[in-house]
């Protein structure tokens, strides 16, 4: 026995083994940090298979057996040529004490516990920290309902649809190919089919081109074609179809490029510049719903933290070999959030009937980039000596692009969430980063 790792739960036995058993569990127990994706999840736990991909191409696979529900099920390494060579078999282990529950993992392999442990105390750290989300939204109305997604395998869609599924939703993916899944429905951006949107009581639209990129003629429109026309489209239809709630993306760079030491709140006067633009439209585009009667969210996203997406995958691997630091003079504010943060702020959006309009997804504290360098080089134990001069990013993206993404400078508060009392997971930049990159200890 390599590894054996053991927390206790604020939740119900019950509870929480049904968790381990609803559709995106992997996904949510899944660190980011680790170079693994899931090609696909067990259907059950009681004899199921899931496939995880590994780098060049080798594949996981790992069989459930040994299903004693609600205390025990198992899973075993059975695909070559990794089972030829290691032994795997990992016990999942769960007992009541009083209203809570003991969680254990035990893990029969070669591979040394101490590679092992972030892990498990990531997984361990994550369920918890689920559980007592989707409790707290229970007690604030929250109830079983039919969500459909656009853009669900995205970063930041498959954290969200991961999480309602855990949380006993059923989530319905809007997806532009040929339905894979029983919960998967073709979606035409330009020509919604009238009954895309039947049985459904909210939608989330994530769906949109990266903004990433150098700001050429080709790639505003991509993001503009990607964001304003799908977003009226689908709107319309949800007026049409009497759905009651729909949670658009948005992003803080309504607020423009750079606004200097300005507090900006949702009541903040919109900014200058391309992105500007852009989300003003794609907010705007949400309009036939909202005059429709339906309760409109428009969440406006800042930089959100992730290994697998956004300004952390670019900044994770030059700062962990040493090369990462300022951008310029390091003065620009940097509002962030932490993923499973914006996934509670979505997931409020759905329940909270007093959220309308646009929300700022922002954690309480902007930091100053020079800040977020020095935060992120003492996580990863690093310098952070190594500053990047300001030509850099311009000729990575270009003037506009630049100026409008790498040396963006938005001090945005979320006094929506503020007033509503919402509660942050992850309030302070240090301990999301130290989550997110399983450096705890």
């Amino acid at each position: 026995m390599s590894l054996i790792f053991s927390s206790v739960v604020d939740a119900p036995l019950d509870e929480v083994f049904a968790w381990h058993a609803r559709p995106g569990a992997i996904h949510r127990l899944s660190p980011p940090w680790q170079p693994v994706g899931v090609v696909s999840e067990a259907s059950t736990l009681d004899g199921g298979r899931a496939v995880l991909g590994l780098p060049l191409g080798l594949r996981w696979g790992a069989r459930h057996t040994g299903f004693e529900p609600p205390h025990r099920f198992v899973d075993e390494l059975d695909s070559a040529p990794l089972s030829w060579a290691l032994k795997w078999r990992h016990s999942h282990e769960f007992a009541a004490e009083g209203d809570r529950t003991r969680m254990t993992d035990r893990v029969d392999t070669p591979v040394p516990g101490a590679l092992l442990r972030s892990m498990f105390a990531y997984r361990h750290r994550q369920l918890a920290a689920d559980l007592a989300a989707q409790a707290s939204a229970r007690k604030a109305g929250d109830r079983p309902i039919t969500v459909a997604v656009t853009g669900g395998s995205g970063f930041v869609g498959t954290a969200l649809w991961s999480f309602l599924s855990t949380a006993g939703h059923r989530v319905v993916k809007l997806v532009r190919r040929s339905p894979t899944a029983p919960d998967e429905r073709r979606w035409d951006p330009d020509r919604p089919a009238p009954d895309l949107l039947s049985d459904v009581d909210a939608v989330v639209h994530l769906a949109g081109a990266s903004i990433a990129g150098r700001f050429t003629d080709a790639h505003r429109r991509a993001i503009r074609s990607s964001r304003i026309g799908p977003t009226r489209a689908l709107a319309d239809l949800a007026a049409a179809t009497g759905v009651p709630v729909f949670v658009s993306a948005s992003a803080i760079g309504f607020y423009g490029a750079d606004r200097g030491d300005e507090e900006l709140t949702e009541d903040s006067e919109r900014g200058e510049g391309f992105l500007a633009d852009v989300v003003a439209d794609w907010e705007a585009a949400t309009a036939p719903a909202a005059s429709a009667g339906v309760r409109v969210v428009n969440v406006r996203t800042g930089l959100v933290q992730s290994p697998n997406g956004g300004t952390l995958r670019l900044f994770h691997p030059l700062f962990a070999a040493g090369l990462g630091g300022r951008l310029g003079d390091g003065r620009m504010w940097q509002s962030w959030i932490g993923m499973d943060d914006l996934v509670d702020v979505y997931h409020r959006a759905l329940y909270d009937t007093g959220l309308s309009g646009p929300v700022n997804a922002v954690a309480p504290e902007a930091v100053r980039n020079s800040t977020y360098a020095a935060t992120l080089a003492k996580v990863l134990r690093r310098p952070a000596l190594l500053p990047v001069p300001s030509f850099g990013p311009r000729l990575l993206l270009g003037e506009q692009g630049a100026r409008e993404l790498a040396e963006a400078s938005q001090l945005v508060r979320p006094a929506v969430l503020a007033k509503a009392g919402h509660r942050f997971r992850y309030a302070d930049l240090e301990p999301a980063l130290r989550h997110l990159l399983g450096r705890t200890s």
